[in-house]
């Protein structure tokens, strides 16, 4: 197979002139199929584009392709029974992670300079971190999500995914209108958290303790993680009932075993589940009280292999991703080392609600240092 296979699912005849755009088959692309990863969906062509694409291409963005995912966003290794599995250009046998796993290899492969992803539970940040990139989930609607096929709305981020933080901010200039750029002289004047490095393989906990350690104004933090999956589930459910009730029989057998649980959730669990989010966030915001930034390894481990399974690595995976899902704070991942097998550790740095700039600011920075520029 060759490196390419697996991440578009459809391109356009003829791309016109401007940045190389791969663009996650969530989102809508007028007059191109826009599958949502889904066999229902194997013929749709949208009349409008989302809102984020139309964004993108008037800035001179060009889309040179729909990527590959995990079947309806619902999944973190893009293992996809109806249009194969993405690959890791990075890392062939690997996988790409997802559910944003084209979009990722799209960048790691040199076929597009930027990408679109979507992130509900780590979608952008997960790939971004298996195939060795920077992703970026912002703050809970900052970016418009119209035009995107929703997982679980309250959870779900579009965001943009590159080889470089400075390129991520381009794209998120153009996204987010109301975004400005700043700048942060020193890490010597950015007081971090850092949390989760004991869950962590020993070279990728070595890696983010490394890059934690050029921030002189750092300090352990025990970050809680939300008891919330009752009303993700919800979400999810009312996001498809009607649809898996008519064509359930289409469904690949991962995400079909997943609805069904969804669909299985009471009223009273998504209620005390919604109680504890907001509990979670009063607590949350207490915790980065006197600091600006909160630092964690993205993943506990490097990508691993194909063949394991969404149902078996997704509580792995999304174990650093998914609170601030629950949250809806912004939160940039990028490369920081080589870790296990010689793979990329990578590291997320996040930020309080519309702190996104910090986050960027200070990313950018920290990439200098860990470059040695």
């Amino acid at each position: 197979m060759a490196a390419t296979d697996g991440i578009f699912l459809a391109r356009p005849v003829a791309p016109s002139e401007g940045i190389p755009l791969a663009v996650k088959d969530l989102l809508d692309t007028a007059g191109l199929t826009t599958t949502y990863g889904s066999a229902i969906f194997a013929e749709h062509v949208p009349a409008r584009s989302a809102e984020c694409v139309l964004r993108l291409e008037a800035a001179g963005y060009t889309n040179v392709g729909k990527t590959n995912l995990h079947e309806f966003a619902y999944g973190i290794t893009s293992e996809n029974p109806h249009f194969g599995t993405v690959p890791n250009p990075l890392a062939p046998g690997r996988i790409a992670g997802g559910s944003s796993g084209g979009s990722a290899a799209a960048v790691a492969a040199d076929l597009a300079d930027a990408a679109l992803g979507t992130d509900s539970g780590g979608s952008i940040r997960i790939p971004a971190a298996c195939c060795g990139i920077v992703g970026f989930k912002p703050t809970y609607d900052l970016v418009p999500t119209e035009g995107c096929f929703p997982l679980a709305p309250s959870f779900d981020h579009v965001g943009p995914m590159a080889r470089t933080v400075a390129e991520c901010g381009m794209q998120l200039e153009v996204l987010a209108p109301s975004f400005r750029r700043a700048s942060v002289d020193s890490l010597e004047d950015v007081a971090v958290g850092v949390a989760w490095l004991d869950g962590a393989e020993p070279l990728v906990a070595e890696c983010v303790g490394t890059a934690a350690a050029l921030f002189p104004r750092r300090r352990e933090v025990d970050w809680p993680r939300p008891r919330i999956d009752a009303l993700f589930m919800r979400e999810v459910a009312d996001v498809h009932r009607e649809l898996y009730a008519e064509q359930g029989e289409l469904y690949g057998e991962d995400v079909a075993v997943k609805i069904e649980r969804c669909l299985a959730v009471s009223d009273t669990e998504a209620a005390l589940a919604a109680r504890a989010r907001d509990e979670y966030r009063e607590q949350c915001a207490e915790l980065l009280d006197g600091l600006d930034l909160l630092l964690t390894p993205t993943l506990v481990c490097v990508a691993p292999p194909i063949g394991i399974g969404d149902q078996a690595l997704r509580g792995t995976l999304t174990r650093h991703t998914l609170p601030f899902n629950a949250l809806g704070w912004p939160a940039l991942v990028l490369p920081c080392g080589a870790a296990e097998d010689g793979l990329p550790a990578s590291i997320q740095l996040v930020g309080r609600p519309g702190a996104d700039a910090l986050v960027l600011a200070v990313a950018e920075r920290l990439a200098g240092a860990l470059s040695g520029s």
